[in-house]
């Protein structure tokens, strides 16, 4: 089966102020996305990364926080010549933008991500940063955004990738911090989960939505299942953001 046949682009319900976000992660059957110390973080088969590129070819951005960039040597691009096609035949540019997002501005300069010049580098923070941490971004980056002081708006942020820059589908790939960020903040529109066959363990290792979480069933966002599909040992579910437990 095509790896395309679970990558659906949404045709109507598309925010008009923001893009439309999907959130695109791997995690074990036990619900880590990297191991206790960090040191795996990639684990999906070759189809999971062939859905992950074609994820990336429906989207005018692709985001995550800069620390999973770094650590994984990201480039955050199209990938292969074929999704480049792909993302031409749709009307697309044949390289997305790319967003990076630290609070703090801790970004190396030095991080592969920069050495690769064939995309639009954003950078999403806060005043956090500092003016020493942020000239120093603004010279590796095309541009340096700041939304609030001790906490990123995403809600800002987002409407300015979308008036600014014409990001109209954004897909998002962790960490989980970041994710968790976003649900918070109600702004995920799609989940797509890959469940691979594996148990990593240990209290320590990061989910896809890590953060302090939600004390009330209420608070916890809801999802409602789109598809869920067998390749091998793997699940591939697509799940849309209904809101809240408690109906908010």
């Amino acid at each position: 089966m095509n790896s395309q046949a679970h990558v659906a682009t949404p045709e109507s319900g598309e925010p008009s102020d923001r893009p439309f976000v999907v959130v695109n992660m791997a995690m074990t059957a036990d619900g880590k996305i990297a191991t206790a110390n960090r040191a795996v973080a990639s684990f999906g088969s070759p189809r999971d990364l062939a859905h992950l590129y074609a994820l990336r070819a429906t989207a005018d951005a692709v985001m995550c926080g800069a620390r999973t960039a770094e650590m994984a040597g990201l480039n955050l691009g199209p990938g292969p010549a074929r999704y480049r096609r792909l993302r031409r035949q749709r009307g697309l540019a044949e390289y997305n933008l790319r967003v990076l997002v630290s609070g703090t501005g801790s970004i190396n300069p030095q991080a592969a991500i920069f050495t690769r010049r064939f995309s639009p580098i954003l950078i999403l923070t806060t005043e956090r940063a500092g003016e020493r941490r942020l000239a120093a971004l603004r010279k590796v980056a095309n541009e340096v955004l700041v939304f609030g002081a001790r906490k990123l708006d995403f809600a800002a942020a987002l409407a300015e990738l979308r008036v600014r820059w014409g990001v109209r589908r954004l897909v998002c790939e962790g960490g989980g911090e970041l994710n968790a960020a976003l649900f918070a903040a109600g702004l995920v529109d799609e989940l797509h989960l890959t469940i691979c066959p594996l148990v990593f363990g240990g209290r320590d290792a990061p989910s896809i939505a890590d953060s302090l979480g939600v004390t009330r069933l209420a608070e916890a966002a809801r999802l409602e299942l789109q598809s869920c599909r067998r390749h091998g040992d793997e699940l591939f579910c697509v799940f849309a953001a209904t809101g809240r437990a408690g109906g908010c």
